[in-house]
């Protein structure tokens, strides 16, 4: 078919998936394949299971496509708007979001939404912004500033609670701080005053929250409660042993002693299905994953992108190494999924967000130095 131009339609087309970058593409698509292989066994008993996950990926690509033709400078532009409106919609969840579980997380708009996984990407973008305007004239105050742009959403957050949530966006906020030029003496000044907080922390925690530092201390306190579910996931882990007992053939996820197993919990799935051997698979392909978007954030062309990148990236592996120690018993249970494994719309729509927006920093990059070489030789010609 041909169009007005005389370009065959597949050539118009082209340019706005040109975007994509193929390394990371290839990797994203890798994880979101043993994801679903994984899922396929996890959710066998569960219908619906493949085809609402098969949905959630076909929206999270149209999210990473559209993220990945938007560029930088529109980046730029929406930040301030995009963080007010997250905090708006954190005050609106506060005031008379919808309960579930006892959290008070989401807000009904005929569909429900968790305002809080918004600000997984909001906030950065919001903190690598100001470092940019702040850039060359970056004193103390400003880092007092950078804080409390991020205690305000994450008070928040905690406040619903949502502890895990709470966690991700402090991360990806304090990975821009440090990236935006911060001193390790500050950073080992600020751990230092942290560990001093924690009894005055410990007082405001819920009592759920405080259970599961208690769990992760001793799981065997109370082995046929709080403590069963770990001790579960824990036993599925080790039971996999070096090469697994084969897909679909996992005991302690299809006799159901595993809880959350196609969302928090996959992790101990697939450790028990693939063993050691496929659990090095998937932290390769994770290494990978968090090494391209470095290498991304290295070559970006302006302070904001490489903040914005080396932000992005961080959380990817913040995502990756919550989620596998607390299903394997290093951290405590707070609620991460697996990074494009663990079923869900919401967390894949981010994450595809934030691959998006790494693929247009990419590509913008790349055209700023092939334009810049342009101009070099034509300079020398």
């Amino acid at each position: 078919m041909r169009v007005h131009d005389g370009r065959p339609l597949w050539q118009r087309v082209r340019p706005y998936f040109a975007v994509f970058d193929p390394q990371l593409a290839v990797i994203m698509l890798m994880l979101l394949s043993v994801g679903l292989v994984t899922l396929y066994s996890a959710g066998i008993a569960i219908p619906g299971q493949m085809t609402g996950q098969a949905r959630n990926i076909c929206m999270a690509f149209l999210v990473t496509w559209i993220a990945a033709n938007t560029p930088p400078q529109v980046m730029m532009r929406i930040a301030v708007p995009a963080y007010a409106l997250g905090v708006a919609l954190l005050v609106a969840v506060a005031l008379f979001g919808t309960i579930k579980g006892g959290s008070r997380r989401w807000l009904t708009f005929g569909i429900q939404v968790q305002p809080s996984e918004y600000m997984k990407i909001a906030m950065p973008l919001m903190m690598a912004w100001f470092f940019q305007r702040q850039q060359g004239q970056l004193r103390w105050h400003s880092y007092l500033i950078a804080a409390l742009l991020l205690a305000i959403p994450v008070g928040l957050i905690a406040r619903q609670p949502d502890l895990g949530t709470a966690m991700l966006v402090v991360a990806a906020g304090a990975y821009v701080i440090f990236l935006g030029g911060l001193s390790w003496k500050a950073v080992a000044a600020m751990g230092a005053a942290a560990c001093a907080a924690l009894p005055v922390l410990w007082s405001v925690m819920h009592d759920y929250q405080r259970d599961r530092v208690l769990t992760l201390i001793d799981p065997y306190h109370d082995p046929l409660g709080k403590g069963f579910h770990i001790i579960q996931s824990m036993i599925a882990i080790g039971s996999g042993g070096f090469g697994g007992k084969g897909w679909t053939h996992g005991t302690q996820a299809h006799l159901e002693f595993i809880p959350e197993r196609t969302t928090d919990f996959i992790f101990a799935v697939f450790s028990e299905e693939f063993g050691l051997t496929g659990n090095m698979v998937l932290l390769v392909l994770y290494l990978l994953l968090i090494v391209r978007g470095l290498n991304i954030a290295v070559n970006a062309s302006t302070f904001f992108t490489r903040l914005l990148a080396g932000s992005i990236t961080m959380i990817y592996f913040t995502y990756a190494f919550v989620n596998m120690g607390m299903v394997s018993g290093i951290v405590p249970v707070v609620g991460v999924p697996l990074p494009f494994m663990s079923y869900g719309g919401t967390a894949l729509m981010t994450l595809g967000l934030g691959g998006g927006i790494l693929m247009s920093i990419q590509h913008h990059s790349r055209g700023v130095r092939g334009g810049a070489a342009a101009r070099a030789w034509g300079a020398t010609a």
